[in-house]
């Protein structure tokens, strides 16, 4: 079998892009990978397009291989674009082996480890603060919104949630990691930030009670200090974890040393060698593994590595229902699964992107057994929503509370 021909798709996904990389063989066997990128998907693009020649002709099957081939290619350029970029070929080689085969990925790689995985709502209200034009769900203007939304969340079966630290009724969500603009690069909690966060998470405690999980996402918003503050305050809710982006192993360790809030991070991060250092000075509680950037095979890996230093895993999952579907694989490939991420507010197309939905029963979702990895890619509808790099805006300034 030999690769005869890899094309990408970039589809509008509302308020961010998705990538997609379709992989064809002379034998008639298609792959499906995804690499999403919010912020580069055309350097993921291109870097595929650079890659092409390396792997037109050769065997998709052997894709311990080719990912050596890939590296190999941009080991000068480690990480980041290209490693998104090797990800969703990966992705699409193993997608043409475990379907050559007739079996599912997961039993590919050892599994089933389980029939179902525990999900947990991800960018709950976060989503509707900023989008609820495009959802089509009611805006989050009050508190009162907020609770109703928990109470939503407890109602449709799921156990856990997560959010981010939402502004009621001013349309966004705070933080300076990622937007634009002067004075937003300092990474620290106003005065006032502290006591809206431990509402917002009191609120959410208060409708759903104490058998729902709670997770908060600071991303890369704040240095230690700030991050110190805000742990310490949500000790009282008995949160799942919050969620800290961090690039130094120790400032995350005094973080974890000084609370008794549970940590996770980890969805930055690139192959076994980023993990070692955390892993090995145990920085975090839980470790986020994000399949579309480090590939499926690089990502079994850093699991099995979490095992041997005692660690759970939780796929990061921000992306499409094709990579629930192959995050899903990841977990029942795994022994050390916490919990999986997933969209449940999102274009309301989604479910007509892929040629199979995820099935979620009382807030898990069940395993794929189909060859492969459950879904393809529906292309007909990814080329109707192509992606206009013009519509990615940055929200700057500053916001109130509400």
């Amino acid at each position: 079998m030999k690769i005869s021909n890899i094309e990408t798709f970039i589809v509008d996904a509302g308020w961010r892009p998705w990538m997609f990389v379709k992989v064809e063989t002379d034998e008639g066997i298609t792959g499906w990978g995804e690499c999403s990128d919010g912020k580069s998907p055309h350097g993921i693009e291109g870097t595929i397009r650079d890659l092409k020649p390396l792997l037109i002709g050769k065997d998709p099957r052997a894709f311990e291989m080719r990912f050596q081939d890939m590296y190999r290619g941009t080991r000068q350029s480690p990480g980041g674009v290209a490693a998104k970029a090797i990800a969703g070929l990966d992705c699409a080689f193993i997608d043409i082996k475990a379907k050559a085969l007739g079996i599912s990925v997961a039993e590919l790689f050892g599994g089933p480890t389980r029939e179902k995985v525990r999900i947990y709502w991800s960018h709950c209200g976060s989503s509707r603060v900023r989008h609820s034009d495009i959802l089509g769900t009611p805006p989050i203007e009050s508190w009162d919104d907020i609770t109703a939304l928990g109470k939503e969340v407890k109602a449709r079966g799921f156990t856990a949630l997560k959010t981010n630290i939402i502004l009621p009724g001013q349309g966004a969500t705070f933080g300076g990691g990622f937007t634009g603009g002067v004075g937003t690069t300092d990474q620290w909690a106003p005065k006032w930030l502290i006591p809206h966060i431990e509402k917002l998470i009191g609120t959410f405690r208060d409708a759903v009670g104490d058998d729902i999980d709670l997770n908060l996402d600071l991303n890369f918003h704040f240095k230690t200090e700030s991050a110190l503050r805000i742990a310490k305050v949500l000790e009282q809710f008995d949160m799942l974890w919050l969620e800290i982006d961090m690039y130094d192993h120790m400032s995350l360790r005094q973080i974890k040393d000084s609370t008794t809030t549970r940590i996770c991070t980890g969805e930055n991060l690139f192959y076994m060698r980023d993990y070692i250092p955390y892993f090995e000075n145990h920085s975090a509680d839980m470790f986020m593994i994000d399949v579309p950037w480090n590939g499926f095979s690089q990502s079994k890996k850093i699991g099995d590595l979490a095992e041997v230093y005692q660690h759970n895993v939780a796929p990061h999952n921000y992306y499409s229902h094709l990579s629930s579907f192959i995050s899903a694989n990841l977990c029942a490939s795994l022994a050390n699964v916490r919990i999986m991420e997933i969209d449940i507010d999102d274009v309301p197309w989604k479910d007509d992107l892929t040629t199979a939905q995820p099935e979620i029963i009382d807030g898990y979702m069940t395993i794929p057994t189909v060859p492969g990895w459950g879904a393809d890619l529906n292309e007909d509808v990814a080329r109707e929503h192509p992606w206009d790099e013009n519509s990615l805006a940055v929200t700057t300034g500053g916001y109130k509370v509400i």
